[in-house]
Protein backbone atom coordinates (compact mmCIF):
# COMPACT_ATOMS: atom_id res chain seq x y z
CA UNK A 1 0.00 0.00 0.00
CA UNK A 2 1.39 3.05 -1.53
CA UNK A 3 -0.93 6.77 -0.23
CA UNK A 4 1.70 8.60 1.63
CA UNK A 5 0.16 11.94 1.61
CA UNK A 6 -2.66 10.33 2.96
CA UNK A 7 -0.85 7.73 5.79
CA UNK A 8 -2.89 5.06 3.44
CA UNK A 9 -5.89 6.10 4.69
CA UNK A 10 -8.66 4.18 2.70
CA UNK A 11 -10.48 6.49 -0.06
CA UNK A 12 -12.79 5.03 -2.89
CA UNK A 13 -10.13 4.63 -5.24
CA UNK A 14 -7.45 3.15 -2.72
CA UNK A 15 -10.27 1.04 -2.17
CA UNK A 16 -11.41 -0.17 -5.28
CA UNK A 17 -7.92 -0.76 -6.30
CA UNK A 18 -7.65 -3.41 -3.41
CA UNK A 19 -10.58 -4.70 -4.87
CA UNK A 20 -9.23 -5.27 -7.85
CA UNK A 21 -5.99 -6.34 -6.74
CA UNK A 22 -7.90 -8.97 -4.61
CA UNK A 23 -10.28 -10.56 -7.57
CA UNK A 24 -6.62 -11.23 -9.60
CA UNK A 25 -5.11 -13.02 -7.09
CA UNK A 26 -8.34 -14.56 -6.48
CA UNK A 27 -8.22 -16.42 -9.59
CA UNK A 28 -4.51 -16.94 -9.79
CA UNK A 29 -3.79 -21.18 -8.87
CA UNK A 30 0.29 -20.26 -8.18
CA UNK A 31 -0.69 -17.71 -5.38
CA UNK A 32 -0.50 -19.40 -1.75
CA UNK A 33 -0.27 -16.61 0.73
CA UNK A 34 -0.89 -13.10 0.38
CA UNK A 35 0.68 -10.19 2.45
CA UNK A 36 -0.02 -6.76 2.92
CA UNK A 37 2.53 -4.52 3.29
CA UNK A 38 3.08 -0.81 3.53
CA UNK A 39 5.35 1.07 1.56
CA UNK A 40 4.98 4.04 3.90
CA UNK A 41 7.43 4.51 6.14
CA UNK A 42 6.04 3.84 9.73
CA UNK A 43 2.56 3.55 9.04
CA UNK A 44 0.74 0.73 7.99
CA UNK A 45 -3.18 2.03 7.14
CA UNK A 46 -4.94 5.34 9.18
CA UNK A 47 -8.29 3.82 8.42
CA UNK A 48 -11.05 5.30 6.87
CA UNK A 49 -9.59 9.01 4.67
CA UNK A 50 -12.38 11.36 6.80
CA UNK A 51 -11.42 14.27 4.74
CA UNK A 52 -12.73 12.44 1.94
CA UNK A 53 -15.90 11.01 4.20
CA UNK A 54 -16.35 14.90 5.37
CA UNK A 55 -17.45 15.29 1.34
CA UNK A 56 -19.77 12.74 1.15
CA UNK A 57 -23.97 12.79 2.11
CA UNK A 58 -25.78 10.00 4.50
CA UNK A 59 -26.33 8.13 1.28
CA UNK A 60 -23.14 8.00 0.37
CA UNK A 61 -21.69 7.10 3.76
CA UNK A 62 -23.43 4.17 4.57
CA UNK A 63 -22.26 2.79 0.77
CA UNK A 64 -18.94 3.60 1.30
CA UNK A 65 -19.22 1.66 4.54
CA UNK A 66 -20.45 -1.60 3.22
CA UNK A 67 -18.20 -1.62 0.28
CA UNK A 68 -15.20 -1.26 3.33
CA UNK A 69 -16.92 -3.90 5.57
CA UNK A 70 -16.75 -5.66 2.19
CA UNK A 71 -12.97 -5.09 1.75
CA UNK A 72 -12.18 -6.30 5.32
CA UNK A 73 -14.33 -9.64 4.94
CA UNK A 74 -12.52 -10.26 1.82
CA UNK A 75 -9.09 -9.88 3.72
CA UNK A 76 -10.28 -11.48 6.73
CA UNK A 77 -8.42 -9.45 8.79
CA UNK A 78 -9.16 -8.03 11.86
CA UNK A 79 -5.87 -6.65 13.64
CA UNK A 80 -6.22 -3.04 14.51
CA UNK A 81 -3.77 -0.66 16.57
CA UNK A 82 -7.08 1.51 17.32
CA UNK A 83 -10.36 1.83 17.09
CA UNK A 84 -10.90 5.81 17.43
CA UNK A 85 -13.48 6.40 15.52
CA UNK A 86 -16.24 7.30 18.70
CA UNK A 87 -13.40 10.38 18.55
CA UNK A 88 -14.29 11.83 15.81
CA UNK A 89 -18.11 11.02 15.98
CA UNK A 90 -18.75 7.83 14.14
CA UNK A 91 -18.62 3.84 14.48
CA UNK A 92 -16.46 1.64 13.86
CA UNK A 93 -17.87 0.57 10.34
CA UNK A 94 -15.66 -2.09 8.99
CA UNK A 95 -16.81 -5.07 11.27
CA UNK A 96 -14.67 -3.62 14.11
CA UNK A 97 -17.88 -3.93 16.57
CA UNK A 98 -18.31 -7.20 15.48
CA UNK A 99 -14.72 -8.70 14.51
CA UNK A 100 -13.11 -7.19 18.29
CA UNK A 101 -15.19 -8.80 20.74
CA UNK A 102 -14.24 -12.32 19.08
CA UNK A 103 -11.21 -11.27 19.50
CA UNK A 104 -10.59 -9.46 23.08
CA UNK A 105 -13.92 -10.31 24.67
CA UNK A 106 -16.62 -8.30 24.38
CA UNK A 107 -16.07 -6.34 27.79
CA UNK A 108 -12.46 -5.03 26.55
CA UNK A 109 -13.78 -4.60 22.93
CA UNK A 110 -16.23 -2.02 24.50
CA UNK A 111 -14.06 -0.20 26.88
CA UNK A 112 -11.19 -0.10 23.26
CA UNK A 113 -14.19 1.34 21.01
CA UNK A 114 -15.97 3.80 23.86
CA UNK A 115 -12.43 5.57 24.66
CA UNK A 116 -11.13 5.48 21.22
CA UNK A 117 -7.81 4.16 22.71
CA UNK A 118 -4.65 3.66 20.93
CA UNK A 119 -2.43 0.83 21.34
CA UNK A 120 0.83 -0.30 20.97
CA UNK A 121 1.79 -3.54 19.50
CA UNK A 122 3.15 -5.10 22.66
CA UNK A 123 -0.07 -4.17 24.34
CA UNK A 124 -2.15 -5.58 21.22
CA UNK A 125 -0.12 -8.37 21.64
CA UNK A 126 -1.15 -9.28 25.34
CA UNK A 127 -4.68 -8.49 24.38
CA UNK A 128 -4.74 -11.45 21.77
CA UNK A 129 -5.47 -8.81 19.18
CA UNK A 130 -2.66 -9.53 17.17
CA UNK A 131 -0.78 -12.76 16.44
CA UNK A 132 2.90 -11.65 16.51
CA UNK A 133 4.43 -8.83 18.24
CA UNK A 134 8.02 -8.09 17.01
CA UNK A 135 10.56 -5.15 17.92
CA UNK A 136 11.37 -2.70 15.27
CA UNK A 137 14.78 -3.54 13.23
CA UNK A 138 17.10 -0.72 11.56
CA UNK A 139 15.14 -1.39 8.11
CA UNK A 140 12.06 -0.86 9.15
CA UNK A 141 10.74 -3.89 8.17
CA UNK A 142 10.29 -6.34 11.17
CA UNK A 143 6.56 -6.93 10.70
CA UNK A 144 6.31 -7.30 7.35
CA UNK A 145 9.27 -10.01 7.83
CA UNK A 146 7.69 -11.97 10.44
CA UNK A 147 4.49 -11.83 7.79
CA UNK A 148 7.08 -13.53 5.45
CA UNK A 149 8.31 -16.18 7.91
CA UNK A 150 4.76 -17.07 8.49
CA UNK A 151 3.87 -16.89 4.95
CA UNK A 152 6.98 -19.07 4.15
CA UNK A 153 5.56 -21.89 6.91
CA UNK A 154 1.81 -22.23 5.36
CA UNK A 155 3.41 -22.37 1.64
CA UNK A 156 3.67 -26.08 2.18
CA UNK A 157 0.58 -26.90 3.02
CA UNK A 158 -1.93 -28.03 0.92
CA UNK A 159 -3.41 -25.38 -0.97
CA UNK A 160 -7.19 -26.77 -0.68
CA UNK A 161 -6.93 -28.04 3.07
CA UNK A 162 -6.04 -24.13 3.70
CA UNK A 163 -8.40 -22.47 1.84
CA UNK A 164 -11.78 -25.00 3.22
CA UNK A 165 -10.05 -24.47 6.90
CA UNK A 166 -10.18 -20.59 5.95
CA UNK A 167 -13.99 -20.69 5.18
CA UNK A 168 -14.83 -23.20 7.75
CA UNK A 169 -13.17 -20.44 10.25
CA UNK A 170 -14.69 -17.21 9.04
CA UNK A 171 -18.17 -18.88 8.38
CA UNK A 172 -18.53 -20.79 11.59
CA UNK A 173 -17.82 -18.33 13.46
CA UNK A 174 -20.99 -16.07 12.21
CA UNK A 175 -23.63 -18.68 13.58
CA UNK A 176 -23.76 -20.98 16.53
CA UNK A 177 -21.68 -23.76 17.14
CA UNK A 178 -24.24 -26.43 15.44
CA UNK A 179 -24.06 -24.48 12.56
CA UNK A 180 -20.64 -24.09 12.65
CA UNK A 181 -20.23 -27.93 12.70
CA UNK A 182 -22.54 -28.19 9.56
CA UNK A 183 -20.35 -25.73 7.92
CA UNK A 184 -17.30 -27.66 8.92
CA UNK A 185 -18.59 -30.99 7.39
CA UNK A 186 -19.55 -29.05 4.09
CA UNK A 187 -15.65 -27.95 3.99
CA UNK A 188 -14.20 -31.17 5.36
CA UNK A 189 -16.38 -32.91 2.37
CA UNK A 190 -14.89 -30.68 -0.12
CA UNK A 191 -11.80 -31.87 0.57
CA UNK A 192 -11.62 -35.55 1.10
CA UNK A 193 -11.96 -36.59 -2.77
CA UNK A 194 -8.90 -33.71 -3.65
CA UNK A 195 -5.72 -35.26 -5.21
CA UNK A 196 -3.69 -33.23 -2.69
CA UNK A 197 -5.53 -35.20 0.10
CA UNK A 198 -4.40 -38.66 -1.33
CA UNK A 199 -1.01 -37.12 -1.57
CA UNK A 200 -1.05 -36.32 1.64
CA UNK A 201 -1.94 -39.81 2.69
CA UNK A 202 0.15 -41.46 0.58
CA UNK A 203 3.28 -39.22 2.16
CA UNK A 204 2.46 -40.21 5.35
CA UNK A 205 2.65 -43.73 4.50
CA UNK A 206 5.87 -44.10 2.72
CA UNK A 207 7.41 -41.62 5.13
CA UNK A 208 8.17 -38.58 2.46
CA UNK A 209 7.04 -34.88 2.38
CA UNK A 210 4.19 -34.21 0.52
CA UNK A 211 4.08 -32.02 -3.20
CA UNK A 212 0.93 -30.79 -3.08
CA UNK A 213 -0.67 -29.19 -5.99
CA UNK A 214 -3.53 -27.83 -5.09
CA UNK A 215 -6.46 -29.86 -6.82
Amino acid sequence: MNRPHARNSLGKVFVNELFSALEQLRFDEKVRVVVFKSEVQGVFCAGADLKERAKMDDAEVEHFVKRLRSLMDEIASSAKMGLIETTRGLLPGAGGTQRLPRCVGIGLAKELIFTGRQIDGQQAFSMGLVNHAVPQNSNGDAAYQRALALAKEILPQAPFAVRMGKLAINRGMEVDIASGMAIEGMCYAQNIPTRDRQEGMAAFREKRPPQFIGK
